[in-house]
């Protein structure tokens, strides 16, 4: 089964249904604070409809988590870990993540389709956050199923925050690799953990050039495809809210094959390609 179609377009409404229940919180104090949390569950209602087209969605907690500073120290790099812990003997396994930043101007950050055997229970990277929002992880298992858990983050001006760093054009798409060493008192079949890292500037299309003052026009990392030999361990798709130079740390069950590859596309058309041995430990 496909993992869920991201969207790029607000439900219609959205804008509207925010600020209507900021007015009339206002004007219900001392009720207000619930009518609040009302109101941000239905428009939350609305995104995770578009998004998910209509499928419904489980309480996840206690099976998915979603980590992230509740204040962000800088809202153009903001962590986030996504978990999925099955019960011993579960027989299901993990076929999507998505990330939902709600406030975003693209509100689907990054969604992430599983091979059958990759065994990727943990994935990490960096987000812009444009404002305090609620933050959602769903995740589909093999089932079906959907489940979802949220958090709520501080940090605004993500998005069109200046880029940290002048990119040279020979350097964009140069990637690394590293693979970390197998659990000391394991066997060689258990969960071990890899990163990737690209070079990109990822523009998200809202920052401006500090000279010329002009926007800078997006160009990001959209899809990002990883191999172990021949089999899949996961293929990303991405908008504007993964922070420069994407960089990913992932679990996943060695396979025994002897090779990594990582192949990943940016929106101005260009693709990036490399393989490592599995034993990589640095480039």
């Amino acid at each position: 089964m496909a993992g869920p179609t991201p969207s790029c377009r607000r439900p219609t409404g959205f804008r509207w249904l925010r600020a209507a229940s900021l007015v009339l919180a206002l004007q219900l104090a001392p009720g207000w604070l619930g009518f609040v949390a009302a109101a941000e569950s239905d428009a939350w209602t609305l995104l995770a409809n578009e998004i998910f087209q209509g499928r419904p969605l489980a309480d996840g907690h206690g099976l998915v988590g979603i980590e992230m500073p509740a204040r962000a120290e800088d809202a153009a790099i903001v962590p986030v870990t996504m978990r999925v812990t099955l019960p011993l003997g579960d027989p299901r396994h993990l076929q999507a993540l998505t990330l939902v930043i709600d406030e975003n101007p693209v509100p689907v950050a990054a969604s992430f389709a599983f091979g059958d055997n990759a065994g990727v229970s943990m994935i990490s990277t960096h987000v812009r956050v444009n404002s305090y929002t609620v933050v959602h992880v769903v995740a589909e298992l093999s089932d079906g199923q959907l489940y979802a858990v949220e958090t709520y983050v501080k940090a605004s001006g993500g998005c069109s925050a200046p880029p940290a760093k002048s990119e040279a054009s020979a350097d964009i798409g140069q990637m690394t690799f590293k693979a970390f060493g197998k659990p000391t008192n394991g066997p060689a079949s258990a969960p071990r953990e890899a990163q990737i890292t690209i070079r990109h500037p990822n523009h998200s299309g809202l920052q401006r050039d500090q000279v010329s003052l002009l926007y800078i026009p997006a160009n990001f990392v959209s899809e990002l495809r990883v191999r172990q030999g021949d089999a899949l361990l996961f293929d990303m798709k991405a908008g504007i809210s993964i922070a420069e130079n994407p960089s990913f740390r992932f679990t996943y069950v060695p396979n025994g094959a002897a090779t990594f590859t990582v192949e990943a596309h940016d929106t101005d058309g260009r693709v990036f390609r490399r393989e490592w041995p599995a034993s990589a430990s640095g480039m």
